[in-house]
């Protein structure tokens, strides 16, 4: 194992017997046939899995509404892709010359995708035990702080805080659509017109961009 890749594998607590499933679960599918994304399928299984476990023994008393939003939270791509930033996964990557340079080692949805493929990596390497082991590390602080969390989206909270301040509602508008048709990316812009505010932000599908962007909305509103 090289030290780049020895360097991950102590960042991520788990030593592969099989480097190849690491090397693998690094590579985007620009690089060309040798890719993660059929890793990608199995662990956005497996960490759904683990996580669905885990909230089930935690909150017993919790109806499967609260349990399956609390779940949506945690697998989400952003979470994922924050782990894979904490990790610095994007130093590892493996991407073609157009996805380098425009910048996707830092992309959330590659990160996230990413996540997925190693955790399928570890399974395959080990078991789903051990898989779970490091997922439930990984998600220790957001595990034991999960019922602090706000089961509403963003674009929820949003609309409750301007009508409660008797606000017109935000306008949400697709401003652009990028990439081919199985890796399309959308960008939405969200304005608020009475406080002349206007934030874009982007996502895989359309209502994945104006969550985001109606999280940033909220954000720099509640700055003012």
């Amino acid at each position: 194992m090289n030290k780049k890749l020895s360097r991950l594998c102590n960042k991520l607590g788990y030593t592969f017997k099989d480097i190849s499933l690491l090397e693998v679960a690094l590579s985007h599918r620009s690089i060309g046939k040798n890719n993660n994304e059929r890793l990608e399928f199995l662990g956005d299984s497996v960490v759904g899995y683990v996580i669905a476990q885990e909230l089930f023994q935690r909150l017993a008393d919790d109806n499967e509404g609260n349990l399956s939003r609390y779940r949506s939270l945690l697998v989400k791509g952003d979470t994922l892709a924050s782990i894979a930033r904490h990790f610095e996964v994007g130093q590892y990557l493996k991407l073609g010359g157009g996805e380098l340079k425009s910048g996707g080692n830092r992309r959330a949805s590659i990160l996230a995708d990413t996540m997925e493929a190693i955790i399928a990596a570890i399974t395959l390497d080990s078991d789903i035990e051990q898989a779970r082991q490091c997922i439930l590390s990984w998600y220790q602080s957001r595990l034991d702080n999960i019922t602090s969390l706000d089961l509403k989206d963003p674009k929820t909270r949003l609309q409750e805080y301007l009508q409660a301040r008797k606000y017109e509602l935000p306008e949400y508008k697709v401003v652009s659509v990028n990439g081919k048709e199985h890796a399309q990316i959308f960008q939405v812009d969200c304005t608020v017109k009475e406080l002349k505010l206007n934030i874009s932000a982007q996502g895989t599908t359309r209502r994945t961009a104006e969550q985001k962007s109606a999280e940033l909305m909220l954000e720099q509103i509640l700055k003012q």
